[in-house]
């Protein structure tokens, strides 16, 4: 069996090198041939192929952030592992937020989603500012809507700083929520593989409100209640997904409260933490998921 691992060109650091090194190790041990390309690379050989590949690869492993690249490989033929519709609801936070929230068993905080802008010329009305006040309160948390490792969140203490934030991302989208207090610097993160959590690390910070690793957290492995497991299950279920890191919050009482799913969530930390290697579990389901 033949497969095909999208890559993006632009990544070269050893934290990608190695997980990337990792899945193919795993399809190994699978007996599972998994080759690594870039997408440009994919998109000179779709455009030379006519756009068809049926019959060249088995299966395509989509890591990579292009969804019109990996619905282009869709419409070639090949079954994709994580769609390009599940990879376009996760990318985008708001869309994440819109595809669960009619979703009664999922909990996720209040959210303002920022209006579309062309210009810098008025970021924000006084309006949306003074909803988010009366509403949310401060602190509140302003998350671009595209980001990872927690880099692109950040939490806004007052008017003033809201809007000195909202200046600073410019054009680009970003979502405002509720500050979950009861979560400050902790959160957990369950991976999950086709229809089971197969690893969950609990991760804090006493430094900084986000608990992500990247940024300074610590973690540990964690076995998290049934409630916890049946989010995390639900909402990669919603959105259609074979895989995911999912990141939840604690709420009031220790409910959970959903902060984000992650189609392409890196893994070495939660090999380390866990000892459970999360490319051996994508690759045995792919194999199975091929083979049905």
């Amino acid at each position: 069996m033949k497969g095909l691992l999208v890559v993006n060109a632009f990544v070269g650091s050893d934290k990608f090198m190695e997980l990337f090194a990792m899945l193919q190790e795993a399809a190994g041990k699978q007996e599972m041939e998994l080759i690594r390309k870039t997408g440009d690379e994919m998109w000179v050989e779709l455009a030379e192929q006519d756009y068809r590949l049926e019959g060249t690869y088995d299966f395509c492993l989509f890591w990579d952030k292009d969804v019109k690249l990996a619905r282009a490989l869709e419409l070639s033929g090949l079954r994709v592992f994580n769609s390009a519709s599940a990879i376009a609801a996760c990318d985008d936070k708001a869309k994440t937020f819109l595809a669960l929230k009619l979703h009664k068993d999922i909990c996720m905080p209040r959210t303002y989603i920022s209006p579309k802008k062309f210009h810098r010329d008025g970021l924000v009305s006084e309006r949306f500012l003074q909803s988010i006040k009366e509403q949310l309160g401060f602190p509140c948390v302003v998350k671009e809507c595209m980001g990872s490792f927690g880099q692109q969140v950040h939490l806004a203490h007052s008017e003033e700083e809201l809007c000195s934030i909202i200046q600073e991302i410019g054009e680009r989208d970003y979502m405002v929520q509720e500050y979950i207090q009861t979560s400050e610097g902790r959160d957990v993160r369950l991976q999950v593989v086709g229809k089971k959590v197969i690893a969950s690390m609990y991760r804090y910070n006493d430094a900084d409100f986000r608990a992500n690793v990247t940024n300074g957290g610590s973690m540990r492995p964690i076995r998290p209640d049934e409630a916890w497991e049946s989010m995390a299950l639900a909402a990669c279920e919603y959105l259609g997904l074979d895989f995911a890191g999912v990141d939840i919050l604690y709420g009031e009482g220790e409910k959970p409260v959903l902060c984000e799913v992650n189609s392409n969530a890196h893994f070495k930390n939660l090999y380390a933490c866990t000892g459970i290697n999360a490319a051996d579990e994508i690759m045995m389901y792919i194999k199975e998921e091929i083979a049905r």
